[in-house]
């Protein structure tokens, strides 16, 4: 087999992650909304993942759901804003 042939994986589009707190309505609502169009997705847990939360704080966030998509911040279930960060990705 001719080594140039073999490629390593790479990701060519940035994760998206999903912050989320438990029995957040709107935060299943977001996991819903994007599972439905087909995109993939991590999710944190801001109650259990300090970093996470952290994160959110260092960009001014003190709510869930947010979205990430790239450098990009969707905050609360703000469906056209959600569209409009994913319309490129």
């Amino acid at each position: 087999m001719n080594d140039d042939a073999i490629q390593p994986l790479r990701q060519s589009q940035p994760t998206l992650t999903v912050f989320s707190s438990p029995l957040c309505g709107p935060c299943e609502r977001m996991k819903t909304w994007l599972t439905e169009r087909d995109y993939s997705f991590v999710v944190r847990d801001v109650m259990m993942d300090e970093e996470a939360g952290e994160l959110l704080e260092s960009h001014d966030i003190r709510t869930t759901p947010a979205l990430q998509v790239g450098d990009q911040f969707v905050v609360g279930l703000d469906i056209p804003a959600m569209e409009a960060a994913l319309a490129d990705w």
